[in-house]
């Protein structure tokens, strides 16, 4: 989606708006409405392996929600900070857009503050005083800018880990803007994805945000454990960029070893074959890759084929010097099957397939509806009160899965967590009054 942006969210979005934060606190069930609560008082954090932190999230967009979220789903208690004004940028934009704050803003308290006065600056610094971890995904110097940078809250609190996602490591491009797009052109993604003599195109999802996202929040938690041993915080900074290049490192090294560059592959791989996707009788389309000897062999029986048996594709070495006439083959005979025969027929043959499922064929999926892999959370806009997205698919023998709160209307929070830091309700009156909540 165009809206998938981390620092290049500020930097090419709103590059001096107002930061937040979200206080996240994990629930065993949903928080709706009235039932929010403040901070450290929500079930379900306890037992968890975050239970006992507490998460400031400056962020927007993508990137930076998502890898508290990330957190908050591991028990940590996460505050959203946000513009009085405006609020996270996707919150009221494109469907898109305000779809995907509904997925990746879930489990969090929301905080509205005004990061340009006085007033705000020392209240979020309250927060910082007894915040554990800071996440913060603005456009390179601008954190530096509005005075909630390492250096400034390192200053206020030295235990504080900080973590920064951007576009790009300190070097030659970290002033760039970066949206997700521009790390999966440089990375090298867009050259492997799409079709031979077709222009390249990103990946449907936030790819690159994505993995940047999920390696900060295994940053935080090395960075939570150091600090065990050394009581001292840490700024970290986690890239899109980098974390991109880091999904690409085989091919990188097959190219180094055999002097060969990859192009775009469609479903295909270039070690294997048969290995694509291949059209049913009913017009639907069904990835098949046996990725063995004795997979290809069963591929074969159970769809009769007397391919096996065939000199020109005997081995994996002979199917790839002979791909275009295996394809051909394998197409035609997976065209006599409707979709869910060919599929159960392989399935029973233990012969990797998969149907190739829109969202609304996953939505309805029944190996996710057994397994509760869905979670309902207040839809902010479109043509329903509630929507459908994944929760945490990690599970463990040591804890459960947390329940997916409501993601937090602008400010939900605000007096709550105010009142926790021990501002008297005449104190939070004054500053709604001067616009700084």
């Amino acid at each position: 989606m165009t809206n998938d942006t981390t620092q290049t969210t500020d930097a090419a979005a709103a590059d001096d708006r107002t930061a937040s934060t979200d206080d996240a606190d994990q629930t065993d069930g949903p928080r709706h409405g009235d039932d929010r609560v403040a901070p450290g008082s929500l079930p379900g954090g306890e037992g968890r392996p975050l239970s006992d932190v507490t998460v400031i999230e400056l962020g927007h967009i993508i990137a930076g929600p998502f890898c508290s979220m990330v957190l908050a789903d591991l028990g940590a208690e996460v505050i959203k900070v946000e513009s009085p004004d405006h609020g996270d940028a996707v919150r009221d934009s494109s469907p898109i857009g305000n779809s995907s704050f509904n997925y990746v803003n879930r489990n969090k308290l929301g905080v509205t503050l005004d990061l340009k006065s006085d007033a705000g600056i020392a209240a979020f610094h309250e927060l910082v005083r007894e915040a554990d971890v800071l996440v913060e995904n603005f456009g390179a110097g601008t954190a530096d800018r509005l005075g909630v940078g390492y250096d400034d809250l390192s200053a206020v609190n030295d235990a504080l880990v900080y973590c920064s996602i951007k576009g790009f490591n300190p070097g030659p491009y970290e002033s760039f803007p970066a949206l997700d797009p521009v790390a999966e052109a440089l990375s090298g993604v867009m050259s492997v994805t799409g079709h031979p003599d077709q222009p390249p195109v990103r990946s449907g999802t936030s790819l690159s945000d994505m993995a940047a996202s999920l390696y900060a929040a295994v940053t935080v938690l090395g960075a939570i454990r150091q600090r065990e041993t050394t009581g001292e915080g840490q700024h970290i900074t986690v890239p899109l960029f980098e974390s991109t290049v880091a999904l690409m490192g085989y091919w990188l090294a097959y190219t180094q070893a055999y002097d060969d560059v990859p192009g775009p592959m469609g479903a295909s791989h270039p070690g294997w074959a048969p290995y694509d996707v291949f059209r049913s009788a009913d017009d639907e389309w069904v990835f098949v890759g046996p990725s063995s000897e004795r997979a290809w062999q069963r591929f074969c029986d159970a769809l009769d084929l007397d391919l096996a048996d065939d000199e020109r594709f005997a081995t994996l070495a002979d199917r790839l010097d002979n791909r275009e006439v295996l394809h051909d083959r394998v197409a035609a005979t997976c065209a006599e099957f409707e979709a869910t025969e060919l599929v159960s027929r392989l399935q029973a043959a233990d012969v990797p397939v998969a149907p190739v499922n829109d969202t609304e064929d996953v939505s309805r999926d029944a190996h996710l509806r057994a397994t509760e892999a869905l979670a309902e959370v207040r839809a902010t806009e479109g043509a329903g009160d509630r929507v459908e997205t994944p929760r945490f698919p990690g599970r463990s023998t040591g804890f459960d899965r947390v329940a997916s709160s409501d993601p937090p209307a602008l400010g939900e929070d605000t007096e709550a967590v105010l009142a926790a830091l021990g501002y008297e309700p005449e104190a939070i009156d004054r500053l709604r009054e001067d616009g700084v909540i």
